[in-house]
């Protein structure tokens, strides 16, 4: 099982405010404990030893408490890695984490809570990069109601071929969990001269163009935590999925 786990959580959550005036968006509690607590938990149980959690540097008291009492609890390492400045969801990896990375790593949003299955999504990715060794990452994929509301996939087979940003007609109802799995080498492909980047807009199109992009379906809770409607609906609704 893949070893190294980076969490995105550098966001400004203007979605969950006031509550994100006092506190990040990955810390909000649901059911008495933060996301990334739930989390750091579902990681560790698929056999993840060591975690980077990218944030904003006005939260790190925060999250270096958060990650001290992780750690105690957990049989987990966790790097904390400040953002200076924004650089999407992609640029903090490349610029900056892209020579500490020695194999495949799983990357996954902070404000989500998972009960997917990586073991399922890696032996997938793990397929695909067998079947040609220029696969550069796959993507965890699940069914949703609403798919107009997220980036919505294109698959032939077990390859993404494109994907639709909130596409008002859908051609799928599978939309991006927010969870990957990256290949690291992929990384030197991307502009050194560009900070911001973002894996929707800047890589994953291409790599879908040229077929080195997975898609892979999973089963199991999902919930995004973004705005104050959809944080109610996971306190209401959370289960840990063992």
């Amino acid at each position: 099982m893949i070893k190294h786990a980076i969490i995105l959580a550098g966001g400004s959550g203007t979605r969950l405010r006031p509550v994100t005036l006092e506190m990040p968006k990955p810390l909000v509690p649901v059911q008495g404990l933060p996301i990334l607590t739930w989390q750091a938990r579902w990681l560790a149980r698929h056999g993840v030893e060591r975690v980077t959690v990218i944030i904003a540097p006005r939260w790190k008291e925060q999250f270096e408490r958060w990650a001290e009492e992780t750690e105690r609890n957990l049989s987990l390492k966790i790097d904390l890695h400040e953002e200076a400045e924004p650089m999407g969801t992609l640029g903090a990896i490349r610029h900056h984490l892209h020579d500490r990375l020695d194999g495949s790593v799983i990357v996954t949003n902070g404000d989500e809570l998972k009960g997917l299955d990586l073991h399922t999504l890696a032996e997938s990715h793990e397929r695909l990069l067998q079947e040609d060794p220029r696969h550069a990452a796959t993507v965890g994929l699940i069914r949703v109601f609403n798919p107009s509301d997220y980036g919505v996939a294109e698959l032939e087979g077990e390859r993404i071929v494109k994907f639709h940003e909130k596409p008002a007609h859908p051609p799928t109802n599978f939309i991006s969990s927010g969870l990957y799995i990256l290949e690291p080498s992929v990384l030197a492909e991307l502009d050194r001269d560009r900070p911001f980047l973002m894996f929707e807009k800047d890589l994953f199109p291409r790599l879908a163009e040229e077929r080195r992009l997975g898609g892979c379906g999973l089963e199991g809770p999902w919930y995004d935590c973004g705005t104050l409607e959809r944080w109610e609906k996971a306190i209401n609704e959370w289960k840990e999925h063992l």
